[in-house]
């Protein structure tokens, strides 16, 4: 098995576009990743967390969830949900996503076999990766002349 993440996406205001959707479709139809759980909360204003169907969710019919159905490994319970929520803004829903990068497996196995092990991992946030290059970009830029 390869590594397992997982994603809190908030939908300000309870609006999803579904834009994305098709995408994680892509990455699992890929074998990239394997969602292991998907689940939607609302967050009312009163603070109340609610657990949503996947269906066609702001009920306008163009946004059917119904594909990810029986996606739940039983990995998340009401704590997880819980938890999840308490990163959401009042007044808006979110995703939970659950999903293990099967890209990784046959190298995790491969690595297994030769007696390799994992000693560390972690994830650089996207905003000091950028800053990070802009700064390198800024260095390397130092002394050229103007275009």
């Amino acid at each position: 098995m390869g590594p397992v993440d997982y994603l809190v996406v908030e939908f300000p205001g309870n609006r999803m576009t579904g834009e994305g959707f098709p995408l994680l479709v892509d990455l699992v139809d890929r074998r990239i990743i394997r969602i292991l759980d998907l689940l939607f909360v609302r967050k009312d204003t009163d603070g109340t967390v609610t657990a949503l169907e996947l269906a066609d969710m702001d009920g306008d019919g163009t946004l059917d969830l119904t594909v990810f159905e029986g996606a739940s490994s039983g990995l998340l319970g009401q704590d997880d949900l819980e938890e999840a929520a308490a990163a959401v803004e009042p007044g808006n829903s979110a995703a939970v996503l659950v999903y293990e990068n099967s890209w990784a497996a046959p190298l995790a196995r491969a690595m297994r076999r030769s007696g390799a092990q994992l000693v560390a991992g972690g994830r650089i946030p996207v905003q000091q990766l950028l800053a990070a290059l802009d700064e390198v970009e800024g260095v390397s830029g130092q002394g050229e002349p103007a275009a």
